[in-house]
């Protein structure tokens, strides 16, 4: 399995796990759960399933929260609207929708402005696309 729950939301499935047995008339303890549902999700035991999911790094971004940053060299602030969690944290997809336009022209008698945009990043924030003088597209720090 690559996303696994948090061990809060494992051990809450185990409980759910425990009462839906107990409905049925098969009484099992908690740790009898805990062993079943690490088996149901591929896992030898519990503490392998646990191991797993602690080691699962947190998401770098999350869903609503506000970020700054630059994009195609400019400055920007926005807010995360989506955010996909790859390879268990190491990198995230996300869409950035942004407080003012962002104008990504190079020349000042143009104007492209962008007022979002999608991309991926890796835990330092930084995406591993870069323009030809070798910044990335897209670097942010957490607001």
């Amino acid at each position: 399995m690559t996303n696994l729950p948090s061990l809060d939301a494992l051990k809450a499935q185990a409980k759910r796990l425990q009462q839906s047995l107990a409905e049925t008339g098969q009484s099992v303890h908690h740790s009898q759960s805990l062993e079943l549902l690490a088996k149901q999700l591929g896992f030898r035991d519990w503490n392998t399933l646990c191991a797993k999911a602690g080691n699962a790094m947190t998401p770098l971004i999350n869903l609503g929260q506000s970020i700054t940053g630059f994009y195609m060299g400019k400055p920007f602030s926005g807010t995360i609207i989506r955010a996909r969690d790859i390879q268990q944290g190491a990198k995230t997809q996300i869409t950035v929708r942004f407080d003012k336009p962002v104008n990504v022209s190079k020349f000042e008698s143009m104007a492209v402005e962008r007022r979002q945009v999608s991309a991926i990043i890796g835990r330092d924030g930084r995406t591993l696309e870069k323009t030809s003088d070798g910044t990335p597209h897209m670097y942010v720090t957490l607001g």
